[in-house]
């Protein structure tokens, strides 16, 4: 009787850099990849179908490129062209733009102005991302994606936040240096990423700061460590997410580029 023939598979010649493209992800039950990815507003659904075809897009890490393929959307990580998308249909990101006067908690015992007060009605359980003090206004990121939440927050993953501060003139030529170096504080060495003068008009300067850090008060102490005390202090960039023309008082949703750019800063 004639032996079976042995599948090409089961030979070990496949050049180097071959990948193996069984589709090991499929969801019997789940949702066209093509439809998860379209109601993401990665692209229309033909166009989604185009990028599956042309293996642009992975399921947990594996390219898929059949067009019927189901998948989890609340279970599976997908990536286009190596950038995770939020698939998840009950996640939700959201950045404010944080007035003067309003305390980074969701609720506050002594009835003042909360963050609740904004996005209470968006999303249940929402986080927010690190704190504002409560004299400090600008970006403030709330999500109910406590991973990402957890990871943004964690100093080992480097993310910068950038802080515009109005302060007293003149700036001296070494307060960039002394900043980059480290001040010392009560609770040890802080260093700034970077430092820049925006702004230099009589008695007043307006100076950027950047660092990864998230201790209280960080940036005022900084400054005013080194001598310079803040008259008005804002976030103006969490990351890849930008305050722009956000308006204070006023929430929106993030958009799914910026989305992307933030798992991909803290590598889910």
């Amino acid at each position: 009787m004639k032996a079976a023939r042995q599948p090409l598979r089961d030979y070990a010649f496949y050049p180097e850099g071959y990948t193996d493209e069984r589709d090991t992800t499929e969801v019997p039950d789940g949702v066209r990849l093509q439809k998860v990815l379209a109601q993401a507003g990665v692209a229309s659904r033909r166009a989604c179908e185009e990028m599956i075809g042309d293996g642009r897009v992975t399921v947990n890490g594996q390219v898929v490129r059949r067009f019927g393929a189901k998948v989890d959307p609340a279970a599976q990580v997908i990536h286009v062209d190596g950038k995770r998308i939020p698939t998840a249909p009950d996640l939700v990101y959201y950045a404010l733009n944080k007035p003067i006067g309003v305390v980074s908690t969701m609720d506050d015992p002594q009835g003042r102005p909360c963050l609740a007060d904004y996005v209470e009605e968006l999303a249940p359980r929402l986080f927010h991302v690190g704190r504002l003090d409560t004299e400090t206004e600008g970006l403030l990121l709330l999500t109910n994606d406590g991973e990402l939440a957890n990871r943004l927050t964690h100093p080992s993953y480097g993310v910068q936040k950038k802080y515009w501060a109005k302060v007293p003139g003149p700036i001296p030529r070494d307060l960039g240096r002394r900043l980059k170096q480290g001040i010392e504080l009560e609770d040890g060495l802080a260093r700034a990423d970077s430092f820049a003068i925006v702004q230099e008009h009589g008695q007043q300067a307006l100076v950027e700061v950047v660092l990864h850090e998230g201790r209280k008060h960080v940036v005022r102490r900084m400054l005013e460590e080194s001598g310079h005390r803040v008259i008005d202090l804002a976030r103006i960039e969490f990351g890849p997410v930008k305050l722009g023309r956000t308006k204070p008082g006023t929430v929106r949703a993030l958009s799914l580029k910026e989305v992307g750019e933030l798992y991909a800063a803290v590598k889910l």
